[in-house]
């Protein structure tokens, strides 16, 4: 293990950083801008606000202000940039950049933090390679003295990617592009509800004027039947090939259709698509009741998700991190996300692959344009491909095996989609799909449906688990459930679940020595809100919850607006893992969270009570604390919230609040869906490995550890690893895995609540290059 490496020993003493947001605004700028100035403060820097982009640097005065602690409270839950953005044209030459030069080297300010899109952070790496011949000029001008041009001598520049569009290279996802789905989910659901009642087709315009990502999600999230995206055009004779499938599609009795279109939407020449073309063509070829809904900048607005105000917070504190770390030959870098880990990368290698996307579809290069966008680009148009185009039974290839499929363990919101894409992916492999309903004890019981690829249509946006989930484990029922796989002659099993799929699976792998039925392959994908199956940072439903957390947390606090100085304290859901109640506090910007993997006392609350009150003396008066339900035996939320009435009286009144089953409720999140979709096609495809792997004399048969597999997120990729080497990283008294990832950014929350604490960054963002692709066309 390499050694911890704490932040204390990087001060900020004596810099000046000013934050800027540049060009588009986006959801999550401000949690950005709020972790900018927390962290910079706690590290002793001055922090300066540069209101209206790069239009402020350039005029100076008033635009240009120092900042407190204070100034970044309450607008973690505000979409937009409190600080504004502007396009700015003086800055485009060289006098403007000169003015720009002297307002900053006036305050001392040699660290900029950009939050914008290519062209801001592209403006800040000229500006930063011209600084020192910019000096020397105000030198000569007599504009600043020859001890400022010593002092002052290089400009370090951090940028962070505030962009609905994820048009950069280099990041998986960029600040602002979560909310903007959810923006478009909640309008294609809503539109969904009114398209079936008459039976129409609905033609959603959707942002991206050269990238086609919120389309492509959305389509993939919501089941479009057909999306334009700029990156992959359709291919000659798309009209025909369309009518014939929206028409297929109503043959099978869907009532409505939904075709998804990027606003910068091309054919294969590289002329326009637009969603006004598309409404005729239906009308004309086919008759039906067509609608154009033009979502516009309905995408860029609204309160940021809570992935948003958590990916910001990150790249915010990261971004203070590389400042701190620079020096005069350090390049001008952008913090941006690889899987859940933050990487710091050039800022120009990413700027560059940026523009040779728009290269290659300029040159109809489309293939290129798809790769260099990136792994995760290309997964979800791959996946998108395999599950709306249902191929004729003709072409597709005959397996002769059974796949089951079943939901485990408590409902998570995305394991609809999951299923979906399952029985989507295993038709189009060749096998048949069977779906087993209320869990192991329907499947003791005989409750096993084939299920067709109609069966699923629609099931992406439903809540909850259509196909039925229980908790019992399979144990008591094996001889049942071996009884029902030889009787439907099951040949592979995928469950979908949360801790008990995992204890279940353990089960079914421990009686492979009695019953031959469990000899094939098995694996699972992770679904709980808890987040607490082994073997992956991620599961299906928790970015739901937690947006429902984040979401509650926010009314919450508004109903205290105007009144006297409040706390609030607030369970949530998770059993013994804190994943929820800790993510849950970072993204509502709480006080402290506590929970079962960090042990409390008496003392610590009252440390927490006095900081609050301490708190509450100045302009602040709203607390939060979030309490996990299961993270102390003693210390109750009726405990809690009795001590915090008590020690607070005077300064503050308490109210507490109990979020209960809500948790696990509503409709799947964009993340949710996608994840779902992603993971569980995954899965698919390598029970189909598998299952030809261990097809040997007419049958299958396997006993081998890596056929009993777990999918999971592991930093950076989608990892199977066998269920029986998980064992050693479970801690099965408690139902969580013995080391998580997210108990690292537990002392950012504490940061950015100003408490006092070490913060662990021997694995904080390194600095790496880009990844290029091998283009694969010539």
């Amino acid at each position: 293990m390499p050694d911890k490496k704490f932040f204390e020993n990087l001060s900020g003493a004596g810099k000046a950083i000013g934050v800027l947001t540049s060009g588009g605004d986006a959801q999550g700028m401000n949690a950005a801008v709020r972790a900018v100035v927390r962290m910079g403060i706690y590290v002793e820097a001055k922090v300066y606000f540069i209101y209206e982009g790069y239009q402020g640097m350039v005029d100076g005065g008033d635009n240009i202000a120092e900042v407190s602690w204070e100034s970044v409270s309450s607008i973690l839950q505000v979409g937009g940039t409190v600080i504004g953005s502007a396009r700015c044209n003086d800055f485009r030459t060289r006098e403007g950049r000169l003015k720009a030069a002297c307002n900053l080297v006036k305050r001392g300010i040699t660290n900029l933090c950009v939050i914008g899109g290519d062209g801001s952070l592209t403006g800040a790496n000229l500006f930063r390679e011209e600084w020192s011949g910019l000096l020397d000029e105000l030198a000569k001008k007599g504009e600043i003295n020859d001890e400022a041009v010593k002092k002052y001598a290089y400009l370090n520049i951090v940028g962070m990617v505030g962009s609905i569009d994820n048009d950069f290279c280099g990041t998986d996802m960029t600040i602002g592009t979560d909310s903007a789905l959810h923006r478009i989910i909640e309008v294609v659901d809503a539109i969904m509800t009114t398209a079936q009642s008459h039976q129409r087709t609905f033609v959603l315009e959707v942002m991206g004027r050269h990238c086609g990502y919120l389309a492509l999600v959305s389509a993939l999230a919501c089941g479009a039947d057909w999306v334009f995206i700029p990156e992959y055009p359709p291919e000659q004779g798309w009209e025909e090939r369309m009518c014939t499938k929206l028409s297929a599609n109503r043959a099978q009795k869907k009532r409505l259709n939904i075709i998804i279109v990027a606003e910068g939407a091309i054919d294969c020449h590289n002329k326009a698509i637009t969603s006004e073309q598309i409404k005729d063509l239906v009308v004309q070829q086919l008759g039906y009741d067509t609608r154009v809904t033009i979502l516009g900048h309905v995408q860029r607005g609204g309160t940021p998700s809570a992935f948003d105000r958590i990916l910001a917070s990150r790249m915010g504190v990261e971004a203070v991190l590389a400042l701190l770390e620079a020096t005069s030959k350090t390049p001008a870098c952008v913090v941006s996300l690889s899987g859940n880990q933050a990487v710091r990368l050039p800022l120009m290698e990413c700027v560059q692959m940026t523009q040779e996307v728009q290269k290659a579809m300029d040159g109809r290069k489309f293939l290129e344009a798809v790769q260099l966008r990136g792994k995760s680009f290309e997964n979800n148009l791959n996946t998108y491909k395999l599950l709306s185009n249902k191929k004729p039974a003709e072409e597709l290839p005959k397996s002769n095996f059974n796949v089951a499929v079943l939901n485990v363990g408590a409902p998570a919101a995305g394991m609809n989609a999951a299923v979906r894409a399952a029985v989507r992916i295993g038709i189009t492999e060749g096998h048949k799909m069977f779906a087993v309903a209320d869990g192991f004890e329907g499947f003791s019981k005989g409750q096993i449906k084939e299920f067709s690829w109609g069966d699923v249509g629609g099931w992406t946006g439903q809540g909850g688990s259509i196909l039925g989930t229980k908790r019992t484990l399979p144990g008591k029922y094996l001889n049942n459930i071996a009884e029902q796989m030889r009787a439907n002659n099951i040949n592979a099993l995928l469950i979908i679940g949360g801790f008990e799929g995992y204890l279940g699976l353990l089960e079914l792998s421990a009686a492979r020595e009695i019953y031959e039925a469990f000899c094939i392959p098995m694996v699972m994908v992770p679904a709980t809100v808890s987040n607490n199956v082994p073997g992956s940072d991620l599961s299906i439903g928790a970015d739901t919850a937690l947006n429902t957390i984040t979401d509650t947390c926010d009314r919450i606090k508004l109903s205290a607006s105007g009144t006297k100085r409040r706390v609030f304290i607030i369970e949530t859901m998770g059993g013994y893992c804190g994943y929820l109640a800790s993510m849950g506090a970072l993204a509502a910007g709480a006080d402290v969270a506590y929970i079962f993997e960090e042990k409390f006392d008496i003392r610590e609350l009252q440390a927490n009570v006095e900081h609050l009150t301490e708190k509450m003396k100045t302009t602040i008066q709203r607390g939060l604390v979030l309490r996990n339900e299961n993270s102390s035996e003693n210390y109750t939320t009726d405990f809690i919230y009795q001590l915090y009435s008590e020690e607070g009286q005077g300064v503050f009144d308490c109210r507490k609040n109990v979020l209960g089953h809500m948790q696990q409720g509503g409709a799947p999140s964009p993340f949710d869906r996608n994840f779902g979709t992603k993971i569980a096609a995954k899965a698919v495809l390598w029970l189909s490995k598998k299952l030809k792997e261990s097809y040997q004399k007419g049958k299958v048969f396997t006993n081998a550890e890596d056929t009993v597999c777990l999918l999971g997120m592991r930093r950076r990729n989608l990892v199977f690893q066998p269920v029986g080497q998980l064992r050693d990283e479970t801690d099965f008294e408690h139902r969580i895995p013995k080391e998580q990832w997210w108990l690292k950014l537990r002392p950012l929350m504490k940061i950015l609540a100003k408490y006092k604490t070490s913060y662990d960054i021997s694995d904080s963002g390194q600095f790496e290059h880009l990844h290029r692709p091998k283009p694969t066309e010539a």
